[in-house]
């Protein structure tokens, strides 16, 4: 693999157990279906979009030195990712995250990043010692941060001179994560993808739309922000600036990692060169492709 990723993605890299029925559920609901382990994690799933569309990101994570950590770094490199600078502890167990998902959406989740947050910035010190970085040389490339880092470590990366010349793109892990991305908010080279719930948490008030959710942002002090709604509407925003357009209706198949496909297709197309408007439509039809099912995991 390169030295020099295209991307880092830093944040959350485990197993996916994913539970997929398609049947409306409810709380107590017991019906048939599917249950798959996949690699997964927002910094695992942003990676595998962006090696789909052709770039060679690389992962700054917490991984456990036992056998499902062992099989994780082969499943990351089988698809192209590069795992020299992940972080492997002998003390911390590799990370899992479980969902069970019907016809309806997404029923219930449940996190097991602990040993992420344990680690704290030691997934960094590639950024600090030179390999990638350092204070007096800072990593100049793209970087996706997720949520699933601690309040304080991306307080900390938020002032960091490591990150000081990065296009930071940084998204949540999920709405229950969402006030952890305020140190970045105002960040002046932070790009932020949201969905409308997480857009409402950081502004601490009610959306009926994405383009109202994307202003508000950009009128608290956000540089650039992306917010999905669904199937309804999604909307860039920047000072000055607005642009709003409907993703393709399609049958959902599957929800999680919808929104970390969304971003690596949008980061892939800026990338290529593409303008606002073809990014975004770029972005919404690969999310639309990814939750009927046709991307593969």
């Amino acid at each position: 693999m390169t030295q020099h990723p295209d991307i880092l993605c830093i944040g959350s890299v485990l197993w996916d157990i994913i539970g997929r029925s398609d049947r409306s559920m409810r709380v107590g609901s017991d019906v048939p279906g599917r249950i798959v382990r996949v690699p997964g994690g927002v910094a695992m799933n942003i990676a595998m979009a962006l090696s789909r569309f052709g770039l060679a990101p690389s992962v700054l994570t917490a991984v456990g030195r036992d056998a499902e950590g062992d099989e994780l770094i082969a499943a990351a490199t089988v698809r192209g990712i590069e795992t020299a600078h992940v972080y492997r502890s002998d003390d911390l167990p590799t990370d899992t995250y479980m969902a069970i998902e019907g016809a309806n959406g997404l029923i219930a989740a449940i996190a097991d990043a602990h040993s992420l947050e344990a680690a704290g910035d030691k997934i960094l010190r590639p950024l600090k010692d030179g390999r990638l970085g350092s204070e007096s040389a800072p990593y100049c490339g793209l970087v996706a941060l997720d949520g699933n880092l601690t309040t304080e470590l991306l307080r900390d990366i938020a002032r960091s001179p490591l990150f000081a010349l990065a296009d930071l793109r940084v998204a949540p892990a999920s709405p229950g994560k969402a006030e952890r991305l305020m140190p970045l908010l105002t960040h002046p080279k932070a790009t932020l993808y949201v969905n409308l719930e997480e857009a409402g948490l950081l502004a601490h008030r009610a959306f009926a739309s994405a383009a109202d959710a994307a202003t508000a942002l950009v009128e608290l002090g956000a540089h650039r922000v992306l917010v999905t709604n669904g199937g309804h509407d999604a909307s860039l925003a920047r000072a000055g600036h607005l642009i709003t357009q409907t993703p393709p209706e399609v049958l959902v198949a599957r929800v999680t990692g919808a929104g970390d496909t969304f971003m690596a297709a949008h980061i892939a197309a800026e990338l290529r060169g593409a303008s606002d408007d073809a990014a975004l439509t770029q972005a919404l039809q690969a999310a639309a492709h990814y939750v009927s099912g046709d991307t593969p995991l």
